[in-house]
Formats: C-alpha cells, structure tokens, sequence
C-alpha cells in the first residue's frame, strides 16, 4: 500500500481525487493510503438529516456519497482515507470497518488512552473521567454514551469493491465546530481530542502511528 501525506488540503478537491481514483482503479492498480488535514468544513452523509446540522454559520457544508450523518473536519485532526481493493484483499466490508476502529484503538494506546466501541455507532469512544480505563463498557442503559466522549469518527463508501472515504482521529483541535452539529446525528454527544484529555502530542506523530496501524492492519 502507497502512503501519501498530504498535509492540509481543502475537502472537495480530496474528495473529488478519491472519487476519480476508484472510478479509474483496476485490479491491478495499488492501493493507497491517504493522511491529510483539511480546513474547516461540515460534512453530510448520505443518510444525513438536515435537522442535525444546528448552525454551521461560516463553515462550508458538503455533501458526500459515504455512510453516516454530519460531521466535522479542521485543522489538527488527522484524517485518513484508505482506498483498498477489498476483493484483492479478501475480505468484507464489516471486517474492514472493524480493523479501521482497530488501528483507531492501537494509535490511542501509544498514548495510554483506552478506545471503546459502542454498538451501533461508528467511531471510537473514551471514558471522560478516565480515559486510560480499560473497563468494558457495560452497554446501553439510559443513555449508551453516559460519560463517554468521540474521538474518532468514521464514514466510508464502497464502490464496486473498493473503499474510499475513510476515518479522523481528533489530536488538538478547536472543537467549537462540533457544538454546532450533532455529531454522528448523536443529539448532545460530547466530542473531544487528545490535547482535551491530557495527552500532548503532535499532528505528524498522531498521523505517523495511525499510518502506520491502518499499514499493517489493512494488508
């Protein structure tokens, strides 16, 4: 797999070269693996309500071909987009979504962070209060992110076997934007980074080790 860093690059340019790659890919063509950070921008999945997107003010809203509801993106997260032959690789898309979250989890675990998942909606959660707990978590009771904040979002689109779209990992960002949304159609979700949780590091470091996870977990 080919890793291009791409450093900050605005969102419909990116998303536009994905879509031209996979409609271009062959069998034979390599799968790559792209890590960049993007200015400000809202962003809707297909299933995306409007009614989720509070009050974008300024920001820029995109629509998108992948899964998923709003999100967003800005400078200090560190974003990923794997654009895989899944049918080469040889396995499916609920394995893939499952080794994305994986190498979401092993990247907070250099930093002593533990990442959780939570059952029916995407993305990697921490514990708020503890954010190196590796307590399970006990799964919905009234309200299944009680004391939990999302780290990492994911939204991806296969296209006759072939991924694009992919993941972000928060790392120190301005989280106002989130404020602004529901998250993942998440009313009240509380979003945070790494800086938010006590850990200092890096956009280069944070893109190196998540890199570096989504190489070995993707092959």
């Amino acid at each position: 797999m080919q890793v291009k860093v791409l450093g900050r690059v605005d969102y419909l340019p990116t998303y536009q070269a994905m879509q031209a790659f996979t409609e271009a890919r062959t069998s034979e063509t390599p799968d790559e693996l792209w890590l960049c950070e993007h200015p400000p921008v809202f962003t809707q999945g297909l299933a995306g309500k409007p009614d989720h997107l509070l009050q974008p003010g300024a920001i820029p809203v995109v629509a998108t071909n992948r899964g998923g509801q709003v999100t967003y993106h800005g400078p200090g997260q560190v974003v990923a987009y794997p654009l895989l032959d899944l049918k080469r690789k040889g396995y499916f898309v609920k394995e893939y979504v499952y080794r994305l979250e994986e190498a979401l989890i092993r990247t907070l675990a250099h930093f002593g962070v533990t990442g959780h998942r939570v059952a029916g909606a995407p993305g990697i959660y921490v514990r708020l209060a503890d954010p190196g707990s590796h307590q399970a978590l006990t799964g919905p009771s009234g309200d299944p992110f009680a004391g939990l904040g999302k780290i990492a979002a994911l939204g991806i689109k296969v296209s006759r076997h072939a991924t694009y779209h992919g993941l972000a990992l928060n790392v120190a960002m301005d989280l106002e934007p989130f404020s602004r949304i529901n998250p993942c159609g998440y009313a009240g979700l509380q979003t945070v980074d790494l800086s938010t949780i006590g850990v200092s590091t890096t956009w280069n470091e944070a893109a190196a080790l998540l890199g570096h996870e989504l190489e070995a977990l993707l092959a």
